[in-house]
């Protein structure tokens, strides 16, 4: 238990750090980023820890990283960590100031319906307060934990973003209508203003797949318990919380704190 509990610590500061939260962009010398290949969970599991269906307690609270999870100088004056590699960030998956002072970054399902309600209910209040003002940037990698459909709409969210409509596909998957079958996703790209021959075609390219795998492989190695899940500066916040405690979170942020 220990050991897993400081497993998703040290992920934590080591989503932090890609992002630049830290001080600096890459955990590797050549700055390459990279992740183990491996298959997101299989359909239907969650990750130890978990609800069934990604559902995330209420009242769950944000975690401190200890001070051993903190990245450490080498000689070289590199500071470096232990834990998975993250995959390369995909700036297309942002949105957000980048001189922003908060960074969030989110791990989502697009078949979880906790991530369906804080898409909804608690996502466009902390767009209005902290995006639209330039507080808070805002990070989307995948973690498809809830089998094929889960996998074959991050692939499509993908494909979208290749087109500059990520965060509007997001959004249509989101609405509450979306079935996620072949003709809902291409529903949904056509609400999305996105090409759909390019968009399907962008489906069927392997780099497309291969991308939702290492984010999948990713979050999985950090330990985290479900969907949705979140960075705030490197502190883990777990679930759709009321929107108080995102607030709150936020705030401390800002402040350092």
């Amino acid at each position: 238990m220990k050991n897993e509990r400081r497993r998703v610590l040290a992920g934590s500061l080591a989503g932090a750090a890609v992002l630049g939260v830290l001080g600096f962009a890459a955990l590797r010398p050549d700055g390459s980023g990279g992740a183990p290949e491996r298959p997101v969970a299989a359909s239907g599991s969650t990750p130890q820890g978990a609800t069934p269906g990604g559902a995330a307690p209420e009242g769950a609270p944000t975690s401190e990283p200890p001070a051993s999870g903190t990245p450490s100088p080498q000689p070289s004056g590199t500071p470096v960590w232990e834990g998975p590699t993250p995959p390369p960030v995909d700036m297309k998956l942002s949105k957000g100031s980048d001189r922003a002072a908060v960074t969030i970054v989110e791990f989502g399902d697009f078949d979880c319906p906790n991530c369906r309600r804080y898409a909804q209910s608690i996502a466009p209040e902390l767009e209005r307060r902290y995006l639209d003002t330039g507080v808070v940037r805002v990070f989307w990698r995948d973690y498809p934990i809830r089998g094929r459909r889960s996998v074959e709409a991050a692939v499509a969210a993908r494909a979208a973003s290749r087109q500059g409509r990520f965060w509007q596909f997001h959004d249509a998957l989101y609405s509450g209508t979306a079935r996620l079958t072949e003709d809902g996703l291409r529903a949904a790209a056509r609400q999305a203003g996105l090409d759909l021959a390019r968009f399907d075609a962008d489906r069927r390219d392997r780099a497309v797949r291969e991308a939702v795998q290492q984010e999948g492989a990713f979050a999985a190695d950090l330990g985290l318990p479900g969907t949705p899940a979140f960075l705030i500066n490197g502190k883990l916040l777990f679930g759709a919380q009321p929107l108080e405690v995102f607030v709150r979170a936020i705030e401390q942020a800002r402040r350092g704190s």
